[in-house]
């Protein structure tokens, strides 16, 4: 399997010539990203991982596009997209279901607190292949798996540096590699990524950084 990673939170997974991405936001290459895939897998609402009007265009420009994702958010391209209506998948916490090639469970259930005063909203974590564990915005851990391939979600308003190593150590997955990295500088990366990578190593998880656009075989 080939894992792409681009800016942000978004992902891309390749396997026998079929395309799954995850979380194509605003602040990725979302469009290029889509290009020939068969299934997007949507952790929530927000913008930053879920680009609606590329999401739209490509579920209109690709009739063999399907899109999973909480219920508010496919409730509202099914809206922007009436004519993609059944290809638009509503996923609860603890599903499974398999596409393009690709078996996938969900995990989680609500997106990390903010804060008080902001409304919490749906977030599903995804598992593919029991291989690659895509969080969203959460540190739910899933629970009866050994994930062999973590996304980290490094930094975020709803975060620390503490908790972004604790959700390290305890999936304990033997690799993992960055997402959610789109609000820090590079002297930020570098320090969240020393501790990532300094404690991870103490409990068996290999981290390696991915530029925009680079793949690895995993």
């Amino acid at each position: 399997m080939k894992l792409t990673k681009y800016t942000h939170a978004c992902v891309r997974l390749e396997k026998d010539n079929r395309i799954i991405v995850l979380d194509p936001g605003t602040f990725s290459e979302s469009a290029e990203a889509l290009a020939g895939a068969e299934a997007v897998l949507v952790t929530h609402e927000h913008g930053d991982h879920i680009d609606v009007p590329v999401v739209v265009a490509a579920l209109k420009g690709n009739t063999d596009l399907a899109v999973f994702a909480p219920a508010g958010v496919a409730d509202n391209l099914r809206k922007e997209a009436p004519e993609a209506a059944a290809r638009i998948n509503t996923v609860d916490p603890g599903s499974s279901f398999e596409v393009a090639g690709f078996e996938v469970r969900s995990f989680g259930g609500q997106h990390a607190l903010i804060h008080p005063q902001i409304p919490v909203v749906a977030n599903v974590g995804y598992l593919l292949d029991g291989n690659v564990y895509h969080p969203g915005d959460s540190f739910v851990i899933p629970d009866g798996i050994s994930v062999q391939t973590l996304l980290v979600p490094l930094h975020a308003p709803w975060s620390k540096a503490a908790e972004v190593v604790d959700f390290v150590i305890g999936v304990r997955a033997p690799r993992a590699f960055q997402i959610h990295d789109g609000l820090l500088n590079d002297a930020g990366l570098k320090i969240v990524e020393g501790h990532v990578e300094r404690l991870g190593a103490k409990y068996g998880t290999e981290y390696q950084h991915l530029a925009a656009r680079e793949s690895v075989e995993i």
